[in-house]
């Protein structure tokens, strides 16, 4: 199918369908035709770009999504698939404890100002 029916079955713009195929979300081939310049993307990039919608709505980030697709789409092996999604939630899981430890740090130092200032 060509950019604009893909565009329209999956309710993303022209733009943002290029922006994934140019970071390698997506991929598309050469149209047959010799007097275009077109692309042909296959029915199963319409399920990849609903898998990047939703883990973008989620706040997934493009880099993160390369891995995440690559284990995906493919890779065969479902292992592989899970061992990227446990090491991804395990190393969110330990940014929200660094940002825990910055907010209780900030949060000190802010109880710090304020007594300096004289304002309980």
């Amino acid at each position: 199918m060509k950019i604009g029916e893909l565009s329209e079955k999956s309710g993303l713009s022209r733009d943002t369908i290029r922006l994934y195929e140019k970071n390698g979300l997506i991929s598309s081939s050469a149209s047959q035709s010799e007097t275009n310049n077109y692309r042909d993307y296959s029915d199963d990039v319409l399920l990849q770009l609903q898998f990047v919608s939703s883990a973008r709505e989620a706040g997934i980030s493009i880099a993160d999504l390369r891995e995440l697709m690559e284990a995906f789409f493919d890779s065969c092996d479902p292992s592989q698939a899970e061992n990227v999604i446990v090491a991804k939630t395990t190393e969110l899981k330990e940014r929200i404890v660094q940002i825990e430890n910055v907010i209780a740090f900030l949060d000190e130092a802010l109880v710090k100002v304020r007594e300096a200032l004289g304002d309980d």
